[in-house]
């Protein structure tokens, strides 16, 4: 089933035969976790950079992009287009879908869900457990849902189980705890609503555009 190095037997790895994987990168690591499929699939035009680790137990669809040094870990669902930027990790139990962003230094937890086009700036931190330590923290973890074309800020902090609606923007620095409407800007900690996506203008000058979300 392994080699020395712990990689899963080549039979168990559906990888298309035009991956760019750096020789320091690791493809089909075994999880220390039973889980029920060891299978990896990996879909063309896959670009995986240097230290970057994907484990085996995953579902992975075209374009995969992982800079330097990220963690995909096992039984995630991904859609096609995903990028993963330097130290950066998704861990196990994840759904992903198309084209998402996530850029470098940001945690995503377990069991959370992130439609398509969503994009997570540099040090975001997605947490699954509302109370840690306690003896059934581990049944009822779940991370936040972030609905289609929503767009997270630097160094935003989700909380476990919130929804953040499609297409809402968290500005920089917030910590939501609270389900987030369709197409808001929240800010702060709590974060709160401040006003829609529609309404934001451009704030360069001179100006490239009116409304940045038109």
């Amino acid at each position: 089933m392994k080699d020395r190095t712990g990689i899963v037997d080549g039979d168990l790895l559906q990888i298309a035969s035009d991956i760019d994987c750096a020789d320091s990168a690791r493809i089909g690591c075994l999880p220390e976790r039973r889980i029920a499929r060891l299978n990896l699939r990996i879909g063309p035009g896959a670009v995986v950079r240097s230290g970057s680790v994907i484990y085996a137990g995953s579902q992975i669809g075209a374009r995969l992009n992982v800079g330097h040094n990220a963690i995909i870990r096992e039984e995630n669902a991904i859609g096609d287009d995903f990028s993963l930027w330097s130290n950066s990790a998704v861990d196990y139990g994840c759904t992903i879908g198309h084209r998402v962003k996530i850029h470098h230094n940001v945690y995503v937890a377990q069991f959370t869900i992130l439609e398509d086009d969503v994009f997570l700036a540099p040090g975001v931190m997605i947490a699954n457990d509302l109370h840690p330590g306690c003896a059934h923290s581990r049944e009822c973890m779940k991370g936040p849902t972030i609905k289609k074309g929503a767009q997270i800020g630097v160094n935003a902090t989700i909380l476990p189980l919130v929804t953040i609606g499609a297409g809402a923007l968290v500005g920089a620095g917030s910590v939501v705890t609270r389900d987030v409407p369709p197409g808001a800007v929240v800010v702060g900690n709590p974060a709160r609503v401040s006003g829609h996506v529609s309404e934001l203008e451009c704030v360069r000058e001179p100006r490239l555009t009116d409304r940045p979300y038109s």
